[in-house]
Parts: structure tokens; C-alpha cells; sequence
């Protein structure tokens, strides 16, 4: 071989190895690019999952932004907000309040042995009786503006009451017995009556509000959340001095048996309701 093929041998060669090097130089150029995207990508997803979560977290939950809503009030209420709600005939001589929450487990004792004869008492007109009801076991305090954690169902049954009472008293009444019965009321620690399904099952053994879609589309909208929130700061800032359920007052005054407990019998509350009625 001579030296100038030798020559141009050595320089071909010098030739393509610079050329696979350019090669190798943009391959790796073109990795790191992709590299880098695909970090930024991934930081800004994840700044962005953080973002989202921060604000999810802030999020004000259902009950506390119904609290800003306009009430709805059911038909068959007056005063502020359709807070009173009195059910009885016009020329009944007195009111009985009955203060009640519905997942107490004293009510549902209280209703399960001594509803009838109230809804009896109210259908001979003996006394009218008007409703207030708490939403304390949900754990909250809505005097000051707080929701708490403990449940939803006390303020979820409470909206599903007025959706009854807008179908009418007497569906009211009987819905209210339902939600309160051996068969129904769940223990004070379950929150069952934040299920809406549970709640609208309730309504199909009450006659009126069975397959009633005006009922069911009520309560799975919550058109009456914002009446229950106010229906509990009416219980909460009540001027009969009541703090627990249940409890019953006529003409201010606090029904109780001689030894100063609720009258939990049929007996205990007629005596009791008997000489409200007198005084």
C-alpha cells in the first residue's frame, strides 16, 4: 500500500469518527431535552396536584356553604325563614312545643311510646302542637358560624322534614313517626339519615310520600337545607331555656312529671299536659 492511500485511508476514518461523534453529541443533546421537558412537566404537575388539593382543602363543605344560601321555606310554615311550624285545629285552646333532634335516641323512646296519643290529642283538638327541631348531635355549633364533624344526618333529616311538610302536615306528622320508629331510627353513633336514598326509603311507608317525586327530587336536591339550618338556630336560640331533647313547653313553662324528669309514659305526659292545660 502506498502512503497516499495510506493517507487517505487514515483520514476517512478520521472522518466518520467525527461524524458518529456529532451523532452520539445530538442523541445525547436530544435525551437531555426530553429529560429536562419531562421534569418540568412532572413538577408542574405536581405543583398543580398540590394546588388542586390545597384548594379542595378550602373548599368550604355542603352544610357550610348552605349556611349562605336563601331559605326555602316549606309550605305550611310562618314566621322568619317558615321556622314555626304548628300543626293543629285553629281553635285548639293551647300549643304544646315539642323540641326534638332527630337522631336522639330519647325522642325516637319518647315518639315510639307517646306519639300517638300526641298526634290523637292534636286531631281532637285538645292542644295544637308546634315543632322545633336541633341538629346539636351533628356536633355543631351554628350560633357562631361553625359546622362541625360529628355527621350530617340530624340537619339532613331535618331538610327531609320539610320536604314532608311541604307535601302537608299529616305527611309531616306520619314522616316523622317514620324516621323515629323501632324500624327505622338508626343508633344516636350512625349516621344513616345523611343518606338521602335511606331517607327517601323512609318516605315510601308513609302513604303520601310514597313514589312522590316532588318529595324525592326535594330531598336528593336539598331544596329545604338552608330552612333546616335555620330551623336549628331557631332551636339553638329558643327563649324557653331548652337545651336537650326532648323537651316540652306550653306557655313557657316546661313539662315535667312530679319528680322533675321528661314524661316519657303515656301516663307521665297526659298528667303533665293535662295540668299545663288547667294553668
Amino acid at each position: 500500500m502506498s502512503k497516499r492511500n495510506s493517507s487517505a485511508a487514515k483520514s476517512a476514518a478520521r472522518e466518520r469518527l467525527r461524524q458518529e461523534r456529532e451523532r452520539d453529541a445530538k442523541r445525547a443533546k436530544a435525551k437531555r431535552q426530553i429529560t429536562v421537558a419531562a421534569t418540568v412537566v412532572g413538577v408542574l404537575a405536581a405543583a398543580g396536584g398540590i394546588g388542586y388539593a390545597v384548594v379542595q382543602a378550602n373548599k368550604p363543605s355542603h352544610w357550610e356553604a348552605v349556611q349562605d344560601e336563601t331559605v326555602t321555606a316549606p309550605a305550611n310554615t310562618t314566621g322568619t325563614d317558615g321556622t314555626s311550624v304548628v300543626i293543629g285545629k285553629a281553635d285548639a285552646p293551647k300549643t304544646l312545643k315539642i323540641y326534638e333532634d332527630p337522631r336522639c335516641p330519647v325522642c325516637a323512646s319518647f315518639e315510639q311510646t307517646v306519639g300517638p296519643t300526641v298526634d290523637k290529642d292534636v286531631a281532637d283538638g285538645k292542644y295544637k302542637v308546634q315543632f322545633v327541631g336541633g341538629t346539636f348531635l351533628d356536633g355543631d355549633s351554628l350560633g357562631d358560624g361553625q359546622v362541625g364533624s360529628n355527621g350530617e344526618g340530624s340537619k339532613n333529616a331535618m331538610s327531609a322534614l320539610g320536604a314532608a311538610l311541604n307535601v302537608g302536615p299529616e305527611a309531616f306528622l306520619e314522616y316523622k313517626a317514620a324516621l323515629y320508629s323501632a324500624k327505622f331510627h338508626p343508633q344516636e353513633s350512625d349516621d344513616k339519615f345523611a343518606d338521602d336514598s335511606y331517607l327517601i326509603e323512609i318516605g315510601d311507608s308513609v302513604p303520601a310520600l310514597k313514589d312522590n317525586a316532588t318529595f324525592q327530587n326535594a330531598v336528593n336536591n336539598g331544596t329545604y337545607d338552608a330552612w333546616a339550618l335555620a330551623m336549628s338556630t331557631s332551636f339553638d336560640t329558643n327563649k324557653d331555656d331548652v337545651t336537650g331533647t326532648p323537651s316540652f313547653v306550653m306557655d313557657g313553662k316546661k313539662l315535667t312529671t312530679d319528680q322533675g324528669s321528661q314524661p316519657m309514659t303515656v301516663a307521665d305526659f297526659n298528667t303533665a299536659v293535662d295540668a299545663a292545660l288547667k294553668g
